[in-house]
């Protein structure tokens, strides 16, 4: 394909497990050179999450880490951080996500990095961002989830608060994040000076309430929870067909009536209290029960031939394999195979974004610790051998 957009951006990488190197991962995917920093010897935490793992490399750090060079920098050494000072001059971003005041102590603070690296883009991801009362709590996503009402939102009306079954506000982080370089990089191009991001999981879990924190803000009103259905549409939910489960988002009254005359349930259709998105709310049980009951009689594939061709919105609930295994997946080239010198043919989710209608490749396998550290020395730095041979014999590398 044709020069990918962030060809040429140099990305200097110190995150670890999943905000961090997710963001990252999305600048790569898009063209950018990513080097990224890891400890001597253990490297990111997430090496080590398993199982499952392929080839002594775990599947939680393939997910997250393609397209990357990797380099092995003790920065609790001096000559780790002096190196890393040398790097800075290279790099058009920095992303880390050590917690709040790490940097300083190391000598890297924003006004040091901001006095010498007046172009650098500076990106710091934290649990509950660079101020605050809370910013030096811990930032894992369970934590988060359950701190920013995510999880007092999820799960059934009866059951226990449940988090989204993936680090979900991890991800988010990572979104806002790379958004966020992207908008400093126009800035710089307009000002040529660099910026600095504070990106918080905690404010990013929020901001994630959208609807739902926006009705308490508008009521009041503590939202509970209510499972798979919706707190404004009804109906849009989950219901058991006889042999597994379907999804309904019937989000207009014309949908609605469609679903209606299919069903057979011309009562609900022709009720004047049901007739609106507003009345359906106010009267959910009126709408949903006898719709459960009727979906009970019929197989997941009878509701998907009748409804599908009327435009009414319904999807099967499928495992995890049947997702990846979804023809559209191959129609729209959402796999990815390549060859990993340690775990051998490995398959990656791709880049879900298309280019003037081309997906970016996955140019380089999720590195192997430290797979470039030497390379990246001798290039990037101009490094003799030998010195690199002693910095590996101190384990600075």
């Amino acid at each position: 394909m044709s020069p990918l957009p962030l060809a040429g951006l140099r990305v200097l990488d110190l995150s670890r497990v999943l905000a961090g190197p997710y963001c990252t991962m999305q600048l790569a995917d898009l063209g950018a050179e990513v080097i990224k920093v890891e400890r001597p010897g253990t490297g990111d935490e997430t090496r080590l999450w398993g199982p499952p793992f392929v080839g002594g490399e775990s599947a939680y750090f393939l997910c997250c880490n393609r397209n990357k060079r990797s380099l092995t920098l003790d920065l609790a050494t001096r000559a780790g951080r002096e190196l890393l000072a040398r790097l800075l001059d290279w790099a058009d971003v920095l992303v880390e996500n050590f917690l709040p005041g790490t940097l300083d102590r190391w000598g890297f603070s924003t006004a040091e990095l901001r006095a010498r690296y007046p172009r650098l883009i500076t990106c710091h991801i934290s649990g509950f961002g660079q101020t605050g009362p809370r910013r030096d709590e811990a930032g894992y996503d369970l934590l988060i989830q359950a701190g920013s009402g995510l999880m007092s939102i999820t799960g059934e009306p009866d059951g226990l608060p449940t988090k989204v079954g993936v680090a979900i506000t991890d991800v988010v982080a990572g979104l806002f994040a790379s958004q966020s370089i992207l908008a400093a990089l126009v800035g710089r191009s307009l000002s040529g000076l660099g910026t600095d991001l504070d990106i918080a999981l905690f404010d990013c879990a929020l901001a994630c309430l959208v609807n739902v924190g926006q009705g308490h803000l508008v009521t009041g009103e503590n939202p509970p929870r209510v499972g798979s259905a919706h707190a404004q549409i009804v109906p849009y939910q989950l219901f058991a067909a006889r042999d597994g489960h379907v999804v309904l988002g019937i989000g207009t009254d014309a949908q609605f009536a469609r679903f209606c005359d299919w069903a057979g349930l011309p009562q609900l259709a022709a009720d004047p209290r049901l007739r609106t998105n507003a009345g359906r709310v106010a009267h959910r049980d009126a709408v949903v029960t006898p719709m459960a009951t009727r979906l009970r009689e019929l197989s997941v594939a009878e509701v998907l031939a009748g409804l599908t061709p009327l435009r009414v919105p319904v999807a099967a609930v499928q495992s995890v394999t049947e997702a990846l295994r979804d023809p559209q997946v191959a129609a729209r080239q959402m796999g990815a195979r390549l060859d990993h010198a340690s775990a051998g043919v490995i398959e990656l989710v791709a880049h879900p974004v298309l280019l003037d209608g081309e997906r970016p490749s996955v140019r380089r396998p999720p590195p192997r610790l430290g797979e470039h550290s030497r390379e990246i020395l001798a290039t990037l730095l101009a490094l003799p051998e030998a010195e690199i041979d002693r910095l590996a014999s101190d384990r600075v590398i």
